[in-house]
């Protein structure tokens, strides 16, 4: 076996996963997981365990793996990580633990996030939800939002003994995992799962519950000693173009709302969502590439990715970018829109493009893009998904008295999710803004470690 090289992950062939939304990724299977764990080197510095927003103590998991153990992996992935089986499939490893990887100098670094799925779905095949005998200790911490950054803070607290409710606004549990994410990368059972094992541990959570509408934070104090808001980023930004508010375009959070939650990809769906001929989305991240691959599953005969900068510069995952172009969808890289054209009966019929040249290094690093003059050029299309990007929704802060937020309309709190109010923290999308998943998890892991000492009085 070549060791300086990674098993590859088996998955769909691309003409046929573009027209379903099973999971493209297959999975290990146990002789593969075995062998990919083997290339582990277990360097004595443990650098993988610095690139992960939650440590996980990788090489231990690792270990267990190449030894045939995946219950201890899996009993050691949980003791720093409430979501394993989502982080296995979701997380940017290529960037974070992975790219802290020796192996990875002189070959491809070992494959620590499809060892962790393996893990996980093996646990989730082979061992069956229990409920968790605990000591309470009478105190107990309100959740707002149930994504990732609340799951994680609701699993770190229960554990230590506190009640916890989780208030969610939509009628199912899961946040964006549920609603931002498309079933062909995370299964819907797969989240469903992980909440039942929360609830094991006697986490309780109350859905349809708007905080700022049907409760308030206030009223929320009247019962819980603590209240940490993981509300996420959901309120969608637009470009401010003309005809943004044309029949048949959608913002990404929208579109990919009704075909996750309210599965509109079903023939049946009462949930009305376009099915465009020729659709084109704006923007380059994993939610861009989440949106131009439902659309074609849903029936579009051809899908652009508009992106104002070099593929290269693309921020989406390498693995989602790659799916995406095997599925036949086309970038149009160094393009702009700078409006929508729409028909006679207000329906989306064309998008006005610029091509982009880039200019010298922006504030991010980046090289910026520079409107090349005269290269306008229309767009032949039917539906418009706009995906560049989501802001906290201000009902909370503006519902709230004594809650300091950013010009974004970001929470602010320290490095340990305290804001401004006494007894209220907050972490993930809702502080920063868009971020990944396994990043709002970290923020959710440090909240409870704050949380844990402001309720033991350690925290004056």
């Amino acid at each position: 076996m070549d060791l300086t090289k990674r098993n590859p992950m088996p998955c769909q062939d691309p003409l046929i996963r573009n027209k379903n939304f099973d999971e493209v990724n297959l999975g290990y299977d146990a002789e593969t997981a075995v062998n990919e764990a083997k290339r582990c080197l277990h360097c004595r510095h443990r650098p993988c365990i610095s690139g992960c927003p939650v440590n996980i103590s990788i090489p231990d998991f690792i270990k267990c793996v190449a030894d045939g153990d995946f219950e201890k992996a899996y009993e050691i992935i949980n003791q720093s990580s409430a979501l394993p089986a989502v982080c296995g499939r979701v997380c940017p490893q290529e960037k974070q633990c992975e790219s802290k990887c020796v192996r990875g100098i002189k070959g491809d670094p070992v494959s620590i996030g499809r060892l962790e799925r393996f893990v996980a779905d093996y646990h989730n095949k082979n061992a069956a939800i229990k409920a968790v005998e605990r000591a309470t200790n009478g105190k107990s911490v309100a959740i707002i939002g149930s994504g990732p950054s609340s799951l994680t803070c609701a699993g770190d607290l229960a554990r230590l003994g506190y009640n916890v409710t989780v208030f969610e606004a939509l009628h199912i549990a899961g946040g964006v995992l549920v609603y931002g994410i498309p079933e062909f990368r995370l299964p819907k059972s797969i989240v469903a799962r992980e909440i039942e094992g929360l609830k094991a541990n006697g986490v309780v959570f109350k859905t349809n519950v708007v905080v700022g509408k049907s409760i308030s934070i206030d009223d929320i104090f009247k019962k819980h000693d603590a209240v940490f808001i993981g509300s996420g980023a959901g309120l969608p930004r637009f470009m401010g173009i003309e005809g943004e508010n044309l029949k048949g375009v959608y913002s990404a959070n929208e579109f990919l709302t009704r075909i996750n939650l309210m599965k509109a990809y079903e023939r049946d769906s009462r949930t009305p969502v376009k099915r465009g001929n020729r659709v084109a989305v704006v923007g380059g991240g994993n939610v861009a590439m989440d949106a131009a691959r439902s659309a074609l599953r849903l029936g579009a005969q051809k899908v652009y990715v508009i992106y104002r900068r070099s593929l290269e510069e693309i921020p989406a995952r390498a693995e989602e970018v790659e799916h995406a172009r095997e599925e036949g969808i086309e970038f149009k890289t160094l393009q702009n829109p700078t409006r929508i054209i729409g028909d006679e009966s207000r329906n989306v019929c064309g998008v006005v493009c610029v091509e982009m040249k880039l200019g010298e290094p922006d504030e991010s690093g980046r090289r910026r893009p520079v409107k090349m003059e005269g290269s306008e050029h229309i767009l032949d299309v039917d539906c418009v998904i706009i995906a560049i990007g989501t802001s906290p929704n201000p009902l909370i802060k503006a519902t709230t008295a004594g809650l300091d937020v950013n010009a974004s309309g970001g929470i602010i709190t320290d490095e340990n999710g305290r804001t401004s109010r006494k007894g209220v923290f907050a972490g993930g999308d809702a502080v920063t803004g868009a971020a990944t998943v396994i990043k709002a998890m970290g923020a959710g892991k440090k909240a409870a470690a704050a949380i844990d000492e402001y309720l033991k009085g350690i925290d004056k």
